[in-house]
C-alpha cells in the first residue's frame, strides 16, 4: 500500500524521539473541519498527562476535501505529529498501514472527534507499557461509565456486542469503542491475520487476540456521542454481519491459525519469569557480594584509608560478582567473551566505586566526627542503590546477548 509522510520539523520545542513508546493514530476521511482543533486538544493534552514519549499520527484515508492540507499543516506546525495519507477509504486500512510501519512499542488509535473523555488515555495505556496487559480497549458498556448518545444507538451497540458473545464466545464488552490500544509486538503477530481493512477491523483483531490467549485490558471510559459522524449504520452493520460470518467460519474449520500467535504469548510469559529468576539469583549474589565486600573492607581497614579500603574490596568482589552473575543469573557457559564482561563488569563496577566514594565524600564533608557505624550505615545504603543499577546495566548491557559457547541465544 503506498503512502504519502509529511514529518514535523518543529524549531522551538524539543525533536521527537528516535522511537517513542507511543504512537497515536487518528484515521481521518474528510474532517477538514474537525481535525485541527482535535489534534491540538489531544497534543496537549498528552504533553500535559502522559509520562512516555509519544508521537500522534494523522492517517489521512484517500480525503476528497481539504482534511490532507490541514494534516500537513499540522505536521509542519506541531511537534511529535506526522501525517500520512493512503489511497484507498478504510479505518482498518489505516491502521494496519501505521501500526505496521511504526517503531513504537505500543500502538493507540482514537477517533478524531474525540468522543472518549482523553483522562482515560493514561489508564489505557499504562498496562501495556508494563507489560501487564497484551490489548487494552476503552469500554461505554462498563457500570461505571458515563456515556452520552442516543438509545438507537446504544441498542444498536449492546446489541452487536450480545451477537458477538452469542455467535463467537467473546468476553470483552465493547468491540466498537474507537479508543484502543496494542503492544507493538502484539500487532506484528495479529495483523496478518486480520483480513478486514474497514469497521469489522477491530472486532477481528479483538476476537483473534482473545482466542490466542492475549490479556485484554478494558478501561471505562466517559464518553460522548458525535451528533456530526460520518458514520453510515447500514453499510458498517452489514460489513459487521458479514465479517462475523467469515470470522467464525475460519476459526470452526481451522482456517485461522492461531498456533504461533499463542507460542509466542506463552515465550512473553516466560520471559517474565526468567526476569523474576534472575532477580532473585541476583539479590542472593548481591546479599553474598555485600557480605564479602564489607568483611573485606573492615579487614583492609584496618591499616589503609577508607578509600583505599573500600576500592580494593569492592575491586575483588565487583570481579566474583561479574563472574557469579555471568554463570548463575544469566546462565553463560564457558569462556566465549568472558574478558569482554569483565572488562564491562568493571566498568559497572566503576560506577559503582563512584557512588560510594562520592558518599564517603560526602559523609566526611557533611560529618567529619562521625563513627565506623555511620560509615558502614552509609556505604551499605550506597551499595543498594550501586546494587540496582548494577542488575540494570548487566542484564541491558553486559549480558544483552546472552549467548552460550553452542551459540544458541538464551531469552531475557
Amino acid at each position: 500500500m503506498t503512502v504519502t509522510t509529511s514529518t514535523s520539523a518543529p524549531t522551538a520545542a524539543p525533536s521527537p524521539p528516535r522511537r517513542p513508546v507511543l504512537d497515536v493514530v487518528v484515521p481521518v476521511h474528510n474532517e477538514q473541519t474537525t481535525l485541527e482543533p482535535s489534534v491540538l486538544r489531544l497534543y496537549a493534552r498528552l504533553r500535559a498527562d502522559l509520562p512516555y514519549s509519544f508521537r500522534i499520527t494523522i492517517a489521512d484515508n484517500a480525503s476528497t476535501d481539504d482534511t490532507w492540507r490541514v494534516a500537513q499543516h499540522l505536521a509542519a506546525t506541531i511537534p511529535l505529529v506526522t501525517a500520512v495519507r493512503l489511497p484507498g477509504k478504510g479505518r482498518g486500512g489505516a491502521l494496519r498501514a501505521v501500526w505496521e510501519a511504526s517503531d513504537a512499542r505500543v500502538l493507540a488509535y482514537m477517533d478524531v472527534d474525540l468522543s472518549t473523555d482523553l483522562a482515560a488515555v493514561l489508564p489505557l495505556i499504562a498496562p501495556l507499557v508494563s507489560g501487564h496487559s497484551d490489548l487494552a480497549i476503552g469500554t461505554r458498556l462498563s457500570s461505571s461509565a458515563r456515556v452520552v448518545r442516543a438509545p438507537k444507538r446504544e441498542l444498536i451497540s449492546r446489541g452487536y456486542n450480545l451477537l458477538l458473545r452469542t455467535t463467537l464466545a467473546t468476553r470483552f464488552s465493547d468491540a466498537q469503542c474507537g479508543f484502543k490500544a496494542i503492544r507493538a509486538d502484539r500487532a506484528r503477530d495479529l495483523l496478518p491475520l486480520v483480513q478486514d481493512n474497514q469497521w469489522f477491523f477491530d472486532t477481528e483483531l479483538l476476537v483473534l487476540a482473545e482466542r490466542a490467549g492475549l490479556r485484554i485490558h478494558e478501561v471505562p471510559v466517559d464518553w460522548t456521542d458525535d451528533p456530526d459522524t460520518r458514520v453510515d449504520l447500514v453499510d458498517t452493520i452489514t460489513g459487521d454481519l458479514r465479517g462475523i460470518a467469515r470470522l467464525g467460519w475460519g476459526l470452526a474449520t481451522g482456517q485461522v491459525l492461531l498456533a504461533t500467535i499463542q507460542t509466542q504469548a506463552r515465550r512473553g510469559d516466560d520471559a517474565d519469569d526468567s526476569l523474576l529468576r534472575q532477580l532473585v539469583r541476583f539479590a542472593a549474589i548481591g546479599v553474598a557480594s555485600t557480605v564479602a565486600y564489607l568483611g573485606l573492607y573492615l579487614l583492609l581497614r584496618v591499616g589503609l584509608s577508607a578509600q583505599v579500603a573500600n576500592a580494593l574490596a569492592l575491586l575483588l568482589t565487583a570481579v566474583a560478582n561479574t563472574a557469579a552473575n555471568r554463570r548463575l543469573t544469566f546462565g553463560i557457559s564457558g569462556s566465549r567473551q568472558v574478558v569482554r564482561h569483565q572488562a564491562q563488569g568493571l566498568v559497572v563496577f566503576a560506577v559503582g566505586l563512584a557512588l560510594t566514594s562520592g558518599s564517603l565524600l560526602a559523609l566526611s564533608s557533611l560529618a567529619p566526627e562521625a563513627g565506623r557505624t555511620v560509615e558502614v550505615a552509609v556505604l551499605v545504603t550506597a551499595n543498594v542503590v550501586a546494587t540496582l543499577l548494577r542488575f540494570v546495566l548487566l542484564r541491558r548491557w553486559v549480558f544483552a546477548d546472552r549467548r552460550v559457547d553452542g551459540g544458541a541465544q538464551v531469552a531475557a
